[in-house]
């Protein structure tokens, strides 16, 4: 199906071909290169509530959101005050301030299945940290991760399964020596028997079981609270730490998350994203006692010389505010409800292939009505029927992240209206899609 342009792009086009020049791919991050879908990327220079703006002056309304970020939308006046009231005094000082105190305390008192954090500068380091802090706790090496879970770029989980059941790992990037992959295991999601043999074979070396209690890098994958449950006894049974990667779920489907969300008590939890209020923050917290094995307290080294830095404190602090008002999350998690039951009652009355998966404010579009909790389980010629889609969406105003195995989020900032005038535009495109 020849894709037909309707709105000008020749500005980001040109901006596209400059950055070529100048980065790797013309961008700073892969999936910005659009190449899973059609036309150049967008070159944004404006945004406010839940639409920005591109260098052509296309406006859209935005269900990326930095992905995952801005729950409280672009540009939020609270978030943006505390920046500017800050940069007034200064941008990093290499030192603690009163900041940092402030929102750690208010994180830590209204979380209780934390006592102690770490602040970093991304969910990447914060994972890395994570993953170094559960060795020096336990004194084993080998890590065990989930196919179809992305905890960032850090060199020992960016592996996929190799052959077999419970499998060494194998590369997905040049530049990892194997050596390094070989630290860590990959199993399925949601076989509670191949997990248990893993941890049984391996207890000796295994530090840590990591995943992302609400899978949302690779599909919305869904897991039973059961399956949850059983992950978090088996590793108490083994003697291995349990880390959850909240880097998305974390402050996205609740305050406490994704381990509030379940009732689990990980023993390390990975934030990031949305406690920086739109700036480069991430953070790992455990109890007292793990948290204790962190350098200058104890011997596992982490630091960071923009860790906690007065503006990333400033505004995260002002949207973790925000977070804690009475009802935020029940509004925020019915509207997102709202949205998805109308794309997914138009696709139903007209036949169409399309599940909506949705948890609290993430929703994916999923192009099958069986229940999907694995990544093997997605059908990857189904990415040609989003490339359409996600065409037909720009063509209406409407974005979504450059790929059909990214979420979308919905934010504070995205009003009854917005999202009836969005919900609207999706199901035209879905027609498209379809032919219907």
């Amino acid at each position: 199906m020849k894709l037909d342009n309707r709105i000008e792009r020749s500005k980001s086009a040109a901006l596209f071909e400059e950055a070529k020049k100048y980065f790797p791919g013309g961008v700073n991050s892969p999936v910005r290169a659009f190449k899973s879908v059609s036309g150049p990327p967008l070159f944004v220079k404006r945004g406010y509530g839940c639409r920005f703006t591109d260098e052509d002056d296309n406006q859209y309304l935005d269900f990326c959101c930095s992905w995952g970020p801005l729950i409280l939308g672009h540009n939020n006046v609270a978030i943006r005050e505390a920046v500017l009231k800050t940069v007034t005094y200064g941008t990093s000082f290499g030192t603690p301030t009163r900041l940092g105190n402030e929102i750690g305390q208010l994180i830590l008192d209204n979380n209780q299945y934390i006592e102690k954090m770490r602040f970093v500068s991304s969910g990447t380091e914060a994972v890395m940290s994570a993953i170094r802090l559960a060795r020096g706790v336990t004194g084993k090496s080998k890590v065990v991760k989930f196919d179809g879970c992305y905890h960032g770029h850090v060199d020992s989980l960016l592996v996929k399964a190799g052959s077999g059941l419970a499998t060494f790992g194998v590369s997905t990037s040049a530049g990892i020596p194997e050596s390094f992959a070989k630290e860590t295991l990959v199993i399925p999601l949601n076989d509670e028997a191949i997990l248990e043999a893993t941890l049984q074979q391996f207890s000796d070396d295994i530090a840590c079981v990591i995943i992302e209690p609400v899978p949302a890098n690779n599909g919305l994958l869904l897991q039973n609270k059961a399956y949850l449950e059983f992950l978090r006894k088996v590793c108490t049974k083994y003697g291995v730490l349990l880390i959850f990667d909240e880097v998305i779920s974390g402050f996205r489907v609740g305050f406490e998350g994704a381990a509030g969300y379940y009732g689990i008590q990980p023993d390390i939890i990975t934030y990031g994203k949305i406690i920086g209020g739109g700036m480069p923050v991430g953070a790992y917290a455990a109890s007292s006692e793990i948290m204790s094995h962190i350098a200058p307290e104890g011997n596992v080294y982490q630091a960071g010389t923009l860790s906690a830095n007065p503006v990333a404190m400033a505004a995260g602090l002002a949207a973790v505010k925000e977070l804690l008002q009475p009802e935020f999350y029940s509004h925020l998690h019915y509207k997102t409800r709202v949205f998805v039951k109308n794309i997914q009652d138009h696709c139903d009355q007209k036949g169409y292939e399309v599940s909506i998966v949705q948890m609290g404010s993430i929703f994916w579009v999923a192009f099958t009505k069986d229940k999907i909790s694995r990544a093997d389980q997605i059908d990857p010629a189904s990415m040609d029927k989003f490339k359409i889609l996600h065409h037909e969406l720009l063509q209406r105003g409407v974005y979504l992240g450059p790929s059909g195995y990214e979420v979308g989020f919905v934010s504070a900032a995205h009003q009854p209206a917005d999202l009836e005038e969005a919900a609207a535009k999706i199901c035209a495109s879905m027609d498209v899609v379809f032919g219907g």
